[in-house]
């Protein structure tokens, strides 16, 4: 298992072999030898060559070792465990003589056992695989000067080299260069991202082109690249409540297969009938399975985009009816964007657009920032006023070339003596910036925040889920009924301040909804952990970040889709395991206790069963891709 300091500043210099600690789950030669040698006296026994009793005890005494240290060790924590009866089944068939049947049940068991490790394993290896994926050092940019330098000795606000086939060392942002980036590892994307000035990288990625500069923002396991190992590495460690069940069902299996035992042999007086039901109810399957299906939807939902903290959360997200949306940063960037342009009085638009954006260009207002980046996209000459007046809440008036030229809202106007009453009424989801010369209206610009490509397809796929989609925002109703009604939520908060979110979530809540609750900023961090799942938007804040029990890597909100899908997927293969278990112990125990299972039959359908269900919770385990 990785620890935290895998990642660490101080930990980044060492070998692949330091890094990774040992796998708990790691087959070693002498499990290998230890199934040889009882595969052998199997054959010796089967062939009843001389004093193969003894060889047989003997195996059986040295084969089944770890399942009796595990016992005894249940024994002493007052715990009921597959182990503990699959001891008694041993010593039993042993006492009654049948060393052969003890033989093939310690042989049909080791092998059982060496294939779950090697499964496990696969679990497990994925994160030495993601380990390896980082880079131990990175070429810094020093003026004029390239150095190399350990991972370690990079710090917050270096500019990195990252060269043509060399893997990206930190989280950082492209101050210069172009390229093409393969980001498969961290989100899942099959075709490589190009990568241009203000783009972001992330740590583990591959440069698969040009030479870029980048800007560091993420070091070790403050970058995506470190959290997706550090949720893997801790799936475990918050146990999700179906674990808790699986873990309760299997001991409850435990002693309703002993008392079945005891009542068979109670009624038949049949010992081999008796062993035979102690030995076919297994419940290795649920207790392995459920933990393996968690650990590989966590790792599954991360090669998607999204950091889960736990086990608790993937459960908690399979069984949402609700999700709650902040609107600015969530459902849209969050920056405003000129929309439209509406030129009047024979002036072109794009005189319109010169005339505000130099009007703005001393202005730190966030819609004249939207008028100046348009103006800049159209290439246009952004001149400086000759004389510069803001009025707050209303707007600028200046000179240009000589000429007065306002920018800003109706109230300017007419306090200026403008004619706009022949205006029609204000657009309800753009806000509104005239532009005036001269006592003449010009023009008219649209500036709006604009929706995320992917946010009406997210919707649409959650309502095919049978999921409903609530808009909760501070923003004013107009805005924010225009925006549902784009993305066809039925449902919408508008003008709610911070603390009435959460109250909006509790409220929710109580009605018997389970929620999630995405968004991105300060705001929305009381929301966040008030809901049943919070889910937080990479590019969001720090607090809305820590705050929330998932977090999306980047601002796509089609990878929390699939996450909801991966998470009902593995709840899905968990409550499959839980239903064959019972089905094949009932129907198992049944025709033991009548006689029809010998114990080596019922070996046999324990250990398949059990590798049935630990196989069926794998196929949640990510593919390994060794390109990567």
């Amino acid at each position: 298992m990785v620890t935290n300091s895998t990642l660490n500043a101080d930990s980044q210099s060492q070998s692949e072999s330091q890094v990774v600690a040992p796998d708990a789950h790691k087959i070693e030669k002498s499990d290998l030898i230890c199934i040889g040698l009882v595969g052998i006296t199997v054959l010796v026994c089967w062939l009843r060559v001389p004093y193969f009793n003894i060889l047989g005890i003997v195996a059986t005494l040295i084969g089944g070792y770890p399942i009796f240290r595990e016992a005894f060790s249940s024994l002493r924590e007052r715990r009921m465990t597959m182990e503990l009866s699959m001891s008694i089944a041993l010593f039993a068939a042993l006492a009654i003589s049948e060393v052969f049947t003890a033989v093939v049940i310690t042989f049909f068991v080791l092998i059982a056992e060496s294939l779950e490790k090697l499964t496990m394993s696969r679990g497990r290896n994925a994160i030495q695989h993601l380990v390896s994926l980082l880079p131990q050092e990175a070429f810094i940019r020093n003026g004029d000067a390239v150095q190399q330098r350990q991972l370690s000795e990079v710090r917050i606000d270096d500019i990195v080299v990252i060269k043509p086939g060399a893997r990206v060392p930190v989280d950082g942002s492209v101050i210069s260069g172009h390229s093409y980036i393969d980001q498969s590892t961290i989100t899942g994307e099959s075709i490589p991202s190009e990568k241009v000035p203000g783009a972001v990288v992330y740590a583990g990625t591959i440069n698969q082109s040009g030479t870029i500069d980048v800007k560091t923002t993420g070091i070790g396991e403050d970058t995506a690249f470190g959290k997706i190992i550090h949720a893997i590495e801790n799936a475990e460690q918050y146990q999700a409540p179906v674990q808790k069940t699986a873990d309760r069902l299997a001991g409850y299996l435990v002693y309703f297969a002993i008392g079945c035992a005891l009542l068979t042999f109670l009624i038949t007086h049949n010992m081999k009938a008796t062993i035979s039901v102690v030995i076919v109810a297994g419940a290795c399957g649920i207790a392995a399975g459920t933990p393996l299906a968690i650990l590989g939807g966590v790792g599954l939902a991360a090669r998607a985009g999204s950091i889960i903290k736990g086990g608790l959360f993937l459960e908690l997200l399979s069984a949402i009816d609700t999700v709650v949306f902040d609107k600015t940063g969530t459902l849209t960037y969050g920056s405003s964007k000129v929309i439209d342009i509406e030129s009047l009085n024979g002036v072109s638009q794009r005189d319109v657009l010169r005339f505000a954006a130099t009007a703005e260009s001393v202005s730190e207002h966030p819609l004249g920032k939207a008028i100046i980046e348009q103006a800049q996209n159209d290439k246009l000459t952004i001149g400086r006023p000759e004389q510069f007046s803001y009025v707050p809440g209303k707007g600028i008036t200046c000179k240009l070339d000589g000429e007065e030229v306002l920018v800003g809202n109706r109230s300017l106007f007419e306090e200026n003596e403008y004619p706009i009453s022949s205006l029609p009424a204000m657009r309800t989801e753009t806000s509104e910036v005239l532009v005036g010369r001269s006592k003449t209206l010009v023009g008219i610009i649209h500036v709006s925040d604009v929706l995320r490509p992917e946010a009406k397809q997210a919707v649409i796929d959650l309502k095919q889920m049978g999921i409903k989609s609530i808009l909760l925002t501070g923003d004013a109703k107009p805005i924010a009924n225009s925006i549902a009604e784009k993305l066809g939520i039925a449902e919408v908060a508008a003008e709610v301040l911070p603390n009435e979110k959460q109250n909006y979530i509790r409220a929710l809540a109580a009605t018997g909804s389970r929620v999630a609750m995405v968004g991105d900023g300060v705001n929305d961090a009381p929301a966040l952990m008030e809901a049943s799942v919070g889910v937080a938007i990479g590019s969001g804040t720090d607090v809305a970040r820590e705050s929330a029990d998932i977090v999306l890597i980047g601002n796509d909100l089609g990878r929390f889709v699939e996450t909801v899908r991966i998470a009902r997927r593995c709840k899905r293969i968990i409550m499959t395991n839980f239903i064959g278990t019972l089905a094949v112990d009932g129907l198992g125990v049944g025709l033991a206790a009548f006689g029809y299972l010998s114990p080596l039959l019922a070996a046999f359908i324990h250990v398949t069963s059990e590798l049935i269900f630990i196989m069926n919770s794998a196929r949640l385990l990510p593919a390994n891709n060794k390109n990567k």
